[in-house]
């Protein structure tokens, strides 16, 4: 930020269930234009944290006892469809990202990230800007979006080799269908249609033929 630059403080909502983690993160975000409004230790917490305090982002770890981060999510932008959440994970997990793209966060930030990797992608949050360039969201979300790339020994169309690609990152047929803004009951008939083209019998059996064929 440039000298003598003003800005409004971002209220952030800082959720994991480990004290050491929240501690970390408020040392880290100090002397920041980012404000830690409240904390919580498990989803149902970040829920109702964020229906008290209404936070301009949501830093949010995945994995945590009882409701996850990722059920969070999809509650909190049930409840507020313009929330912004990112996530915070120490696991590199496609599947993790994926699930975090089809539920609507706007980013997903590794933990053990350089500080300045996480003040911006809470900055881009606030803003309703794109996660940066070289954000681990952006390369699963561009997976997820693509729908080209036909061979002539792959009998799918663009859009069965989409929602194949969905079901090997380990999407359920729900978050498909929110990914691609399209009804479960059409998801269902795709992968009906993806295991009976491919001759395999059920969706880890279609996830290990797209794996091999480099879709993902």
């Amino acid at each position: 930020m440039e000298a003598g630059e003003t800005t409004m403080s971002i209220k952030l909502l800082v959720v994991d269930d480990h004290q050491v983690v929240r501690t970390g993160l408020a040392s880290l975000l100090q002397d920041s234009d980012i404000t830690i409004v409240a904390e919580a230790a498990s989803g149902e917490e970040a829920i109702e944290a964020t229906r008290e305090h209404a936070p301009d982002v949501i830093l949010m770890d995945i994995r945590m006892p009882g409701r996850d981060g990722l059920a969070a999510l999809e509650t909190i932008r049930k409840e507020s469809p313009n929330a912004r959440v990112v996530m915070l994970s120490t696991y590199d997990n496609p599947t993790y990202v994926a699930r975090s793209v089809a539920l609507g966060a706007s980013d997903y930030v590794l933990k053990g990230s350089p500080r300045e990797t996480l003040v911006t992608a809470i900055r881009n949050a606030a803003a309703g800007d794109a996660p940066a360039d070289d954000s681990v969201l952006n390369r699963i979300k561009g997976a997820m979006a693509k729908r080209g790339d036909r061979s002539d020994d792959i009998p799918l169309t663009n859009r069965e080799l989409q929602v194949l690609r969905h079901v090997a990152l380990g999407l359920s047929n729900r978050e498909i269908g929110n990914s691609l803004g399209i009804s479960i009951e059409t998801v269902k008939e795709h992968v009906q249609n993806i295991l009976r083209k491919i001759s395999v019998t059920d969706r880890t059996q279609a996830a290990v033929w797209a794996v091999k064929r480099s879709l993902v």
